[in-house]
């Protein structure tokens, strides 16, 4: 993490600027397609919304529920953390956001930081989507990595409040990330 919130983000030689938003704000959870990720810094995204929703009307197979997208909004903003990465994980990264299937589009969107900079970055926005709620295991995932993260406890309050639908089945992924932060915890402790 950088100290005391200052000093420049840059991308690098060879690197890019990824502003994340969904379930890619908890570590865990990006380091499994991009594990290369460094953190940046927290950011917000100015006149733009957190929604959730189905590409196409259709449930996320993987978490059961709407996904996290965000839409124009004047006034409002989306906090999330701006992740340094190699280039060479941009792939895997499509591949995670379903970028070949048509699901979500990569987008560049300028953020600004809690130390004033702003950062041209990449983000991903759903295409042809129904609003639809994220499942509970989701939206915990969200709010782990908001925390993680430190993201104003405003911010984490709307997203705690955020309606689930319900889903109690299971979700691999989460179970996935989940053995991923209790390894974290059992390596550093």
């Amino acid at each position: 993490m950088e100290p005391g919130g200052g000093g420049a983000v840059a991308a690098g030689a060879g690197g890019l600027l990824y502003f994340a938003y969904g379930s890619n704000l908890l570590r865990e959870r990006l380091l499994l397609s991009s594990p290369s990720a460094v953190r940046g810094a927290v950011a917000r995204l100015q006149d733009f919304k957190l929604a959730f929703g189905h590409h196409q009307g259709r449930i996320s197979p993987l978490w059961h529920g709407g996904t996290a997208t965000i839409v124009q909004s004047p006034g409002d903003e989306v906090w999330g953390v701006v992740w340094k990465m190699n280039t060479s994980n941009l792939s895997s990264l499509d591949k995670q956001e379903g970028v070949e299937d048509g699901i979500y589009a990569p987008i560049e969107v300028n953020v600004h930081t809690q130390a004033g900079e702003v950062l041209t970055c990449r983000s991903y926005q759903m295409r042809d989507w129904v609003c639809g709620p994220p499942s509970p295991q989701y939206k915990k995932v969200i709010c782990m990595g908001a925390k993680q993260n430190g993201l104003p406890m405003d911010y984490q309050k709307k997203l705690e409040a955020i309606e689930t639908n319900n889903y109690a089945g299971p979700v691999p992924v989460l179970e996935e990330i989940e053995a991923a932060t209790k390894a974290k915890k059992t390596n550093s402790g």
